[in-house]
């Protein structure tokens, strides 16, 4: 709790015990106002000066503005009842009342946004305080902002990667959860890619920087965040226009309520105290307060899962989400080259068909070659290796322990008159002959992400009707994943403009209130980001140009997040619903009893400050993404 919260409370405590002891002592008259007087200036007297304060910059009709004109009217009444001897038609007590149950909406309002806040505000603790540089022979720490392109910066353990970089040397494991939510450390050594934001857990590395400050993803990530609210949901302008115009219709409501009937019925003093309670039932707290709270508490929660929302007018389309459209490579997909099957002839082993296939291509830094090497798992013994010859479009001719290895397409081997059997699957299929006999083929392929499948399957959970892939690859290649995933399409051999082409189609064939999401995380799925109803790009791998062009970012690369997204925003969605509903319906039905007389000041109390609370209370459930 703040300190702004504990003096609140604190008010609340001493003027709600001086309004228990005023209603329990046995007072009458004047001592009756001494008590409750102070009761009401100590819970109150905040919300006077806003008044005040508001007026006096010519805003007049707010929530401070009905409070105070009813409390005080309703003091007024009562001293005028007291002074004329008239039968008492407000107590001091309902206006103490009405104040106190209104300050404590407000403490719960203020630690619920407070609750709101801390979690999307967990976010900030990833910005970095400096950067170690060294100079002059010495460690120095500067502002990141001062580091340029190309310097070198030391990152000891414990510390907070400040920028975006290559790590030269040193080797570590880095915590990324306040980036992905992933709570797993994951190694970094020579080569690979420091993240700012990341803290580097157990060894000391040296990174060269890639991007300035400004450009690094921990940068773009608290941009991303301070700015959401900036982007307002339709329930939350529908609320700001609402109460726009709402509270001076309802306090011209309350005005003629005092003063027509009595014109022609008499009884001033009733029809003052109608249009007082009128005035508290009718404050637009619950809207106000609880709907834009909503959709606050869903980006917090959001966030606490790795999910960052620009705004609340993508939470609120995402919750209407129809169809899904991923890109393949780096979404649906992992992005790099590994062998996934070895298919050795009969009396080959497998390990001795994948060092051949190693070592014939352990000249060369080609990704396939890469890929060979990376599962062969060893260094290649030069020493063991001859002369090698690129054949162009076909593969490599080599001499690994004296003997000639042929690897590479089937057309080398049909050109080297190789009898082999050919593997009929998606991929890059690598075969392998010694001395003119075929020993087998190495299957290399993007590997389909763990979560993909599980992915597709929560989205059909999620109400999503349709999912498609679109891709650039070889329509084998793309029909084979979108098979192995359960997609219902799949678009392949596509540039970057058939991608924008084949969404524009999408977007017409979807209904009138459903909406398309895009997933994708290359600079090239860009265009498409932006032209989708909401663009959905992976943070951790994901281009800068993805990230920038997309509503949502999934910071953690799993495609299966998406589908949590959803489930956040219809929840949050239904929070806002219910809300609506609930505020409006119980201040309608309380209205009308209080115009008609059958409504006193203690069901005022609870239309306004109650129905806040409740509301308050719900809309809270959304920071709650658990279990989801």
């Amino acid at each position: 709790m703040t300190r702004k919260q504990k003096k609140a409370l604190l008010r609340i405590l001493i003027s709600g015990a001086l309004f228990l002891a005023g209603e329990l002592l046995p007072l009458g008259g004047w001592w009756k106002l001494l008590f409750f007087l102070p009761a009401y200036l100590i819970v109150g007297g905040d919300v006077l000066l806003k008044a005040a304060k508001n007026i006096a910059h010519g805003q007049i009709f707010d929530e401070n503005f009905l409070m105070c004109i009813a409390t005080v009217g309703a003091f007024g009444l009562a001293l005028y009842d007291q002074i004329t001897g008239a039968e008492s038609m407000v107590g001091y007590d309902e206006a103490v009342a009405v104040m106190l149950f209104y300050q404590v909406g407000e403490l719960f309002q203020s630690y619920a946004v407070g609750k709101s806040r801390a979690s999307i505000a967990s976010l900030m603790d990833i910005r970095p305080d400096y950067a170690n540089i060294r100079r002059d022979g010495a460690l120095v720490q500067v502002d990141p902002e001062s580091v340029a392109i190309g310097d070198v910066i030391v990152v000891k353990a414990g510390e907070k990667i400040p920028l975006d970089g290559t790590v030269l040397s040193g080797e570590t494991t880095v915590d990324t959860a306040a980036l992905t939510g992933e709570s797993v450390p994951r190694d970094l050594g020579p080569g690979g890619e420091a993240v700012s934001g990341c803290i580097n857990l157990t060894g000391l590395i040296e990174v060269r920087v890639a991007k300035p400050f400004g450009e690094s993803t921990v940068a773009k990530i608290l941009d991303l965040v301070e700015n959401a609210s900036s982007k307002k949901a339709k329930a939350e302008n529908f609320i700001t226009k609402f109460a726009r115009y709402y509270t001076p219709a309802v306090v011209l409501a309350a005005v003629l309520l005092a003063v027509a009937p009595p014109l022609f019925l008499g009884g001033w003093g009733e029809w003052i105290h109608r249009a007082l309670i009128f005035l508290v039932v009718s404050c637009p707290c619950a809207l106000v307060i609880s709907i834009p709270l909503s959709f606050f508490g869903g980006i917090g929660g959001a966030s606490k899962r790795g999910i960052l929302v620009k705004g609340s007018n993508y939470l609120e389309a995402l919750a209407g989400a129809e169809t899904v459209v991923f890109d393949k490579t780096g979404t649906l997909t992992r992005g790099t080259f590994n062998v996934t099957r070895i298919v050795p002839e009969a009396g080959v082993e497998p390990a001795d068909l994948l060092e051949a296939a190693a070592l014939a291509e352990s000249y060369s830094d080609h990704p396939i070659s890469l890929s060979l090497r990376r599962a062969y798992g060893r260094e290649a013994d030069a020493a063991r290796v001859g002369k090698a010859e690129e054949i162009s479009g076909h593969g490599v001719r080599t001499l690994v322990d004296g003997a000639e290895v042929l690897a590479g397409n089937a057309k080398l081997m049909r050109a080297e008159g190789i009898d082999f059997s050919a593997l009929q699957e998606p991929g890059t299929v690598v075969y392998v002959a010694r001395q003119g006999r075929y020993l087998g083929a190495i299957l290399i392929s993007d590997e389909v992400k763990e979560d993909a499948a599980a992915a597709v399957r929560a989205l059909r959970e999620a109400g999503i009707r349709k999912t498609v892939m679109l891709t650039g690859d070889a329509r084998a290649v793309g029909e084979a994943v979108a098979q192995s995933l359960g997609l219902d399409e799949v678009h392949a051999e596509l540039l970057p403009a058939g991608k924008v082409e084949a969404v524009e189609v999408l977007l017409a064939e979807k209904s009138e209130n459903g909406r398309l999401v895009f997933v994708g995380d290359g600079i090239n799925d860009a265009p498409v980001l932006s032209r989708a109803d909401i663009g959905v790009a992976m943070g951790g791998l994901g281009s800068d140009a993805a990230i920038e062009a997309a509503d949502i970012v999934l910071m953690d690369d799993k495609p299966s997040e998406l589908a949590v997204a959803i489930r956040i925003a219809k929840k949050t969605l239904g929070i806002v619903r219910q809300n609506i509903v609930f505020a409006l319906a119980v201040k309608l039905a309380v209205l009308l009893l209080s115009a008609l007389g059958m409504a006193g000041m203690w069901q005022a109390v609870f239309a306004d400050v109650g129905v806040s609370v409740i509301a308050i209370l719900n809309a809270s459930r959304a920071l709650n993404t658990k279990n989801l």
